[in-house]
This record gives C-alpha cells, sequence and structure tokens, in this order.
C-alpha cells in the first residue's frame, strides 16, 4: 500500500531532537544535502555567474579588437570605375560588375565588386581591397566587437543560470525518488500495525 502525502516526513514527530544540540529528528541526510546543495548553487550564482559573463565578453571582445585592428591594416577603400554597366531590372540586389582603379603608386588593378541594377558603365564606386588588390568585405568595426563581447557575455551568463537550474532540478528529482521510496518502505512496515487496530 502506498502512502499518500509529503514525502519530506518520515514518522511522528518527537517533540525533542535526538542528537546533540537538539536536532531535528525529522532532517534526514537529503535534506541536509538538499540545503547545501542550494547554498552551493546560490554562492555560484552570486559570484560565478557575473564572472562568466565577465570573462567570457571580455575574452570575446579582445578577440574581435584583433580581427578589427587586423582588417583595418590589411584593407583600403579606393574609387574604381565600373568598365561593364549593370542592366535595369524589377530586382534590387546588387550584382557583380567588374571594375577598375589604380592604387596610389600608379599600378592599375581589376576585380569584381557589387554595383546596383541600373549602374551605367564609368561610373564610380568605393569598393575595400587588400593589400593584393583583391575586392573584399569592408572590415568589422569596433562597434562589432562590443556586441560580439555583450552577447557571448550575456551567452555565458544565461549558460551558468541554466546550468544552476538544470543541476537544481536533477537533485531535486534523485531526492524526491529516494525519499518516496523510503516512505513506502517505512509505510510498508507501519502499515500492518496501525490497521491491525481497526481489525480488532
Amino acid at each position: 500500500m502506498s502512502a499518500q502525502g509529503s514525502p519530506y516526513a518520515s514518522g511522528p514527530p518527537s517533540g525533542r531532537g535526538d542528537r546533540p544540540g537538539g536536532a531535528d529528528s525529522l532532517r534526514r541526510g537529503s535534506d541536509r544535502l538538499e540545503c547545501w546543495f542550494r547554498r552551493l548553487l546560490m554562492l555560484v550564482l552570486v559570484l560565478g555567474l557575473p564572472a562568466a559573463a565577465v570573462g567570457a565578453g571580455v575574452t570575446a571582445y579582445e578577440a574581435s579588437m584583433r580581427t578589427v585592428r587586423a582588417q583595418a591594416a590589411e584593407r583600403h577603400q579606393v574609387t574604381a570605375r565600373l568598365t561593364t554597366g549593370v542592366e535595369r531590372d524589377d530586382e534590387w540586389a546588387k550584382r557583380p560588375v567588374q571594375v577598375r582603379w589604380t592604387e596610389a603608386d600608379g599600378v592599375v588593378r581589376t576585380g569584381a565588386a557589387l554595383a546596383k541594377p541600373g549602374t551605367p558603365e564609368g561610373a564610380t564606386l568605393r569598393v575595400w581591397v587588400t593589400r593584393d588588390g583583391t575586392v573584399t568585405a569592408p572590415p568589422v568595426s569596433a562597434l562589432n566587437a562590443t556586441t560580439s563581447g555583450w552577447m557571448v557575455g550575456g551567452m555565458a551568463a544565461f549558460g551558468v543560470a541554466a546550468g544552476s537550474a538544470a543541476a537544481w532540478s536533477g537533485l531535486r528529482l534523485v531526492l524526491d525518488r529516494r525519499r518516496y521510496a523510503q516512505w513506502d518502505a517505512e509505510w510498508d512496515l507501519v502499515e500492518p500495525r496501525w490497521s491491525a487496530r481497526f481489525r480488532r
């Protein structure tokens, strides 16, 4: 017969502690473990969560800033001219087109860049190029690095919070199963004597 009621009570209260110092006789080992684990998780949330968020955010920001500086040193803008026009159509998407430009040292280079539909041949276009003359995307900015730092820091904080919640739920599930099992075992011992009083 399975007992109905809370798994947090085991037997009738004695009205006094049965351990030195007046410890509560109803406070089981699982209760003490749960209490200490809850305190540990609170410590993790109060100290570990900010540390993880700040550490991850700063690391991501510094890594992004290294990329910003490297790309800023490697790339520069030039004014190029379209060697072919871009046909006008109903689409707004930019199309690849051949362009030509002259570097500061007088070297003439060509490449492919994106231009809006309807741009005529000979029109000028500002493009980003590398030192070897390859057309490339604009370098990332410091704002990108800041955004990356905040995003990674937020994800780290969420990860710590979610991990703590999962750990707490997992421990409660294990402890509750053990408590119910202990309660059922104790009830199996008490129930025959308890019900025998009503069969007299």
